[in-house]
């Protein structure tokens, strides 16, 4: 009876053997369809990243082999704004990797990193708001612009941004610790809202938030508005002016490209939790596109600029395009 057991069951045991071999190549096919494109998302910022340097190297040749551009306030400040992309899309890129794969690492260490991510993210508008002022100044008041606009004040209005943008942080961790918690004890997956353990600190966020892009945008509308009186006086297409206030439009644009990253956590919030690349994705569209070609449309429609960068091009990349014209020209 034993043996005859044995043979009626052993069909289903291997039957059932069969079955959840298959349930569980059916489970593994999801997890890789969303491992590989997570690793293609990452691959396409590595080389958005990459070009990204590329073009800053590009400028950086041309911004210390010109006097010109060396003795310009906008270009010193256009300049910090590039340094400060190139820290913010590192370090965003690496708490990202931490998020997704779920590394711990220590509060402190997270907490840093936090802040170091958002001061950067925050320093770029107050820059477009530092460089529109300039434009103001360079127009409306052209007999003080000498006095003020000068290589040293840019560096000590960007300095002031720096140190202005740590008061609300520092604020934020005193109210850290005066709320009798262990959290600086802990390893977590370094995430904004794992650092968040009083109700204070998410009105500290949202008010900093707040302040910054309404800031912004308010002295970039006032200087638009003052440089376009200007050149309607002047009547005059092709007037500094006008240029000018093409720029500030211009920085009006980076704005809102900056406001962009705001929309990945809206997206985030989404009840689309089974979505496991949309972290990744985000980063690449919100945050990583609008870095990308901020400098680019600045640097490529700035002619002064532009004439120096394309000298600091290699000969064969000019004698390429020099080719291609005169073969149009034929």
């Amino acid at each position: 009876m034993k043996i005859l057991q044995e043979k009626n069951t052993h069909p289903n045991m291997v039957n059932s053997s069969i079955l959840e071999s298959l349930m569980n190549q059916t489970s593994i096919t999801p997890n890789m369809f969303v491992e590989y494109t997570r690793w293609t998302l990452i691959f396409l910022i590595v080389v958005g990243f990459g070009f990204f340097i590329c073009f800053i190297v590009m400028i950086f040749n041309a911004f210390f082999k010109s006097p010109r551009l060396r003795d310009s306030a906008r270009y010193v400040l256009f300049l910090y704004m590039l340094i400060n992309d190139i820290f913010f899309i590192s370090l965003g890129f690496y708490l990202l990797l931490t998020a997704v794969y779920g590394v711990k690492i220590p509060v402190p260490l997270c907490y840093f990193l936090y802040t170091l991510s958002s001061i950067t993210f925050r320093v770029t508008p107050y820059n477009l708001a530092a460089m529109a002022l300039e434009q103001y100044v360079a127009i409306c008041h052209p007999l003080h612009h000498v006095l003020f606009c000068t290589t040293n004040r840019a560096h000590a209005a960007f300095t002031a941004i720096c140190s202005m943008l740590t008061i609300p942080y520092a604020v934020e961790l005193y109210v850290m610790i005066s709320s009798l918690t262990n959290i600086f004890n802990l390893y977590i997956v370094c995430r904004q809202e794992f650092l968040l353990v009083n109700p204070v600190q998410y009105v500290i966020r949202s008010a900093n938030l707040i302040l910054c892009f309404s800031s912004v945008a308010f002295i970039i509308l006032v200087t638009y508005i003052k440089i376009s009186l200007v050149a309607h006086r002047v009547s005059s297409k092709s007037s500094s002016a006008s240029k000018a206030g093409r720029t500030v439009m211009l920085h009006a644009i980076q704005l809102l490209l900056c406001m962009a990253s705001i929309l990945s956590m809206l997206t985030e919030s989404l009840p689309i939790k089974q979505f496991e690349v949309l972290p990744t994705a985000n980063f690449l569209v919100f945050t990583c596109l609008p870095r990308f070609l901020s400098p680019v449309i600045y640097g490529v429609r700035d002619e002064t600029l532009r004439e120096h960068m394309k000298r600091s091009l290699p000969r064969w990349f000019c004698n390429i395009f020099g080719s291609n014209k005169e073969k149009v020209s034929r």
